[in-house]
């Protein structure tokens, strides 16, 4: 299988992922045997939820510190010491101090709701494929709901996915009002492009989450998260039906490869110009959240 490459818009240069369980995810989405495996276990709850207990005892403290220096992480940007996480997990959904994400204060300009590698579509209708030309999956299996998929048939999509190298905590782009989010279960297939290139529809398929937001500049946004191979759960720390602030933190992943996806409606957003030039050639952009993604249209 290729490799992934993506486009860093920090150092305006192409680079190749370094993926977590590279061996691992292309046994089992590239081999006969593997996806056996996959059909009969990996994909599974109960897998995730060994795999997540494991990160949580005492033991994992010893990844943290080789995880940090293979992966290049910079521990100045965390909250807390390095030395002070009890577990693996505790590590993985860990805080950054708030000078190290700054916010675009622009409320004309939506930010990038996680750290990750981002892919758009500035309208669905349209689109040829996110990782694969011609590949794409149904909206309305994705929001389990007919009549809000037609509304947004014609809309704006942000696919963000975070490695496990990736702080794990997810924001709102814009400020406004949230609902309640609503679960929808579902499988827990790995979210990399090794996986999505095989399979787009896991996307729409997978364990998630789905919060509408209202707002004044991008009318009503529909934000999701999505689970995967290893993700102990999605964690919501948001209060609904309340005012937050664009870069307020909404919850956070633990263990495992994590995606979110956000929607807007038609006519509502501009992406920026380097997310739209790479999207079309499917490679993602690496941005950091709280950087800008685009802009209201008036």
């Amino acid at each position: 299988m290729d490799e992934i490459v993506y486009f860093d818009r920090y150092t305006q240069r192409l680079q190749t992922e370094k993926v977590y369980g590279d061996r691992a995810l292309r046994w089992t989405y590239g081999t006969p045997a593997g996806r056996v495996a996959l059909g009969l276990l990996v994909k599974r709850a109960v897998f995730s939820r060994w795999y997540g207990w494991r990160m949580n005892q005492a033991a994992s403290r010893r990844k943290i510190a080789a995880f940090v220096e293979h992966y290049d992480l910079d521990p100045t940007e965390f909250l807390e010491r390095l030395e002070s996480f009890a577990h693996f997990n505790e590590f993985f959904y860990r805080k950054l101090k708030p000078t190290a994400r700054p916010i675009d204060p622009d409320p004309s300009v939506a930010v990038f709701p996680a750290d990750g590698r981002h892919l758009c579509m500035p309208d669905i209708s349209q689109a040829s494929g996110l990782f694969v030309k011609g590949e794409m999956f149904s909206l309305q299996e994705l929001l389990k709901d007919r009549s809000v998929a037609q509304q947004y048939a014609s809309g704006s999509l942000l696919l963000s996915r975070l490695c496990p190298v990736d702080y794990h905590r997810f924001h709102f782009p814009t400020s406004g009002v949230p609902s309640e989010a609503v679960p929808i279960k579902g499988p827990l297939y790995s979210v990399n492009p090794i996986a999505l290139r095989q399979n787009i529809r896991i996307l729409a398929t997978n364990k998630r989450c789905i919060t509408q937001l209202q707002t004044e500049n991008f009318g009503k946004v529909l934000l999701l998260e999505i689970g995967a191979t290893c993700v102990g759960s999605i964690c919501q720390t948001f209060c609904p039906n309340a005012n937050i602030a664009k870069g307020s933190e909404k919850g956070y992943f633990q263990f495992g490869g994590s995606s979110t996806i956000t929607i807007f409606e038609p006519g509502r957003i501009r992406f920026d110009q380097d997310l739209i030039d790479h999207s079309q050639q499917h490679r993602e952009v690496f941005a950091h959240m709280g950087d800008h993604v685009g802009r209201a249209v008036s």
